[in-house]
């Protein structure tokens, strides 16, 4: 049956589904141990002789400066991140002119593992389809910012060096090589297409450049999708590793915060589905931070615990389908699915139709929701926890913090869970806002092109 209007009040969560779940659920004395833990990360990272032993490396950008408004001109942004990627084309007129086309083109699974000649032959293809199908004039060359999602050693602000891959991808070939190269080469040998690729940016930097657009004082990017990242605006003194303009005072810094705990430093707080996970992925032992929180894998740990408290006999009776027993087969969203139920379990009772649980009993939802809530709000308060470390650490009394990402866009209180915890964590002086974002590498090209900003550092020449 699917529950309706009609259904009777919500049965009380069981006793031992919560008690089963309590390793999932975070205290403030827990998130504050692990916020000292990540700030000692941080300020290794920013090091010059701590950043090789530091999990967190903060990545230097180079992007130092912000758009104010004045950037002019048609600019093409490239996203890569995920199994999907994007190419938008935006022109910027005035503060009141702004247009944007964009497409949505997949990554196939083949070319995710496959070498990385293919995958940048591939997204040179679609880039001129793009052009073509926009008419985007192919005599001029075009400005691209290029926004690479994975952690990323950059020399400037159109060299990077790819340091893992991470979200499934693993490409041969790639890592430890130049990604503005392999792209500039697939379009180079495609012949029918014109592109200067005039920054490369990971996903928060461009979430961050996106919100400044709009508000001048936003200084952190964050994104929880697929991964889970975030940039800060920093104070180049403290960024030892920097070596390009001196003269202006700041520089963003791509934390990869992903990689916190890979010294076990999260050992204490990981629970034994957090373990299977790690232990089953494409990369073992790395990114425990972002396995704990994003949307790659969080459907995933809410499946292992279902299946764990069914073979105990606490949940459906102790039947399981064979979809309910398939690696992958419970989609995030469906997180956001159940917890967008209200008066019913109409949604709850949909999804686990769909993963062929057949007439589930109220109870049965009920727990399966508590278990999507403990899951989800562990995201948000481990994310809350990372935003109050450099929030602190910047001690700026007003912040705006640019947000993107599938799991805080489509999670129906990822939004409000971050909010409130961020509060509890963060000095009682500073202020702070989180603002939606989506068009930051086109931004950072238009910064490029406005000032006309010196693309390669000393550490480049020295190549």
């Amino acid at each position: 049956m699917c529950f309706d209007e009609d259904t009777p009040p919500s049965p009380a969560v069981q006793v031992t589904i919560k008690d089963d779940c309590k390793s999932f659920i975070l205290s403030n004395e827990q998130l504050t141990t692990l916020m000292k833990d990540m700030d000692k990360s941080i300020r290794n990272g920013l090091g010059k002789e701590t950043n090789s032993s530091s999990v967190v490396k903060c990545y230097v950008t180079y992007v130092q400066d912000l758009p104010n408004g004045t950037e002019r001109g048609k600019f093409l942004a490239l996203d890569l991140g995920g199994t999907n990627f994007r190419v938008l084309l935006i022109e910027l007129g005035d503060k009141n002119h702004f247009h944007m086309d964009f497409e949505i083109f997949k990554v196939p699974s083949q070319i995710q593992t496959g070498h990385g000649t293919e995958l940048f032959d591939h997204i040179a293809k679609c880039l001129a389809e793009f052009v073509n199908k926009y008419n985007v004039d192919s005599k001029k060359a075009l400005p691209l910012g290029f926004t690479f999602s994975f952690p990323l050693r950059q020399v400037g602000l159109t060299k990077g060096f790819l340091n893992s891959w991470t979200k499934g991808f693993n490409c041969s070939g790639v890592v430890g090589e130049d990604v503005v190269r392999l792209l500039k080469e697939a379009i180079k040998r495609r012949k029918d297409v014109q592109i200067d690729v005039c920054g490369i940016l990971n996903d928060t930097t461009g979430t961050l450049m996106s919100c400044a657009w709009k508000t001048p004082n936003t200084k952190i990017g964050l994104i929880v999708g697929t991964g889970c990242n975030a940039c800060y605006v920093e104070k180049v003194e403290n960024v030892e590793l920097f070596d390009g303009d001196k003269i202006k005072p700041h520089v963003i810094v791509n934390t990869e915060w992903g990689a916190f705990g890979d010294d076990g430093k999260l050992d204490a707080v990981r629970t034994k589905y957090d373990r299977e996970i790690d232990e089953d992925s494409l990369n073992p032992g790395q990114q425990r931070f972002e396995k704990m929180i994003s949307g790659m894998y969080m459907g995933e740990i809410v499946r292992l615990a279902i299946v764990d408290l069914a073979n105990q006999n606490k949940l459906f009776e102790g039947k399981l389908s064979e979809q309910m027993k398939t690696k992958g087969a419970f989609c995030t969203s469906f997180v956001s699915d159940i917890e967008s139920d209200i008066a019913n379990y109409g949604n709850t009772w949909k999804v686990l139709s769909e993963m062929g649980i057949n007439d589930p009993s109220l109870a049965d939802c009920a727990n399966v929701r508590y278990i999507c809530e403990c899951v989800s709000s562990r995201s948000a308060h481990l994310v809350s926890a990372g935003l109050a470390v450099i929030l602190n650490k910047m001690d700026e009394k007003s912040v705006t913090i640019g947000v993107d990402g599938s799991v805080y866009r489509f999670h129906p209180f990822f939004h409000k869970l971050i909010l409130e915890k961020t509060r509890q964590l963060t000095k009682a002086d500073i202020n702070f806002f989180l603002m939606g974002s989506g068009r930051g590498a086109a931004l950072v090209a238009a910064v490029a092109v406005r000032d006309e900003l010196p693309l390669v550092t000393n550490q480049e020449l020295s190549k």
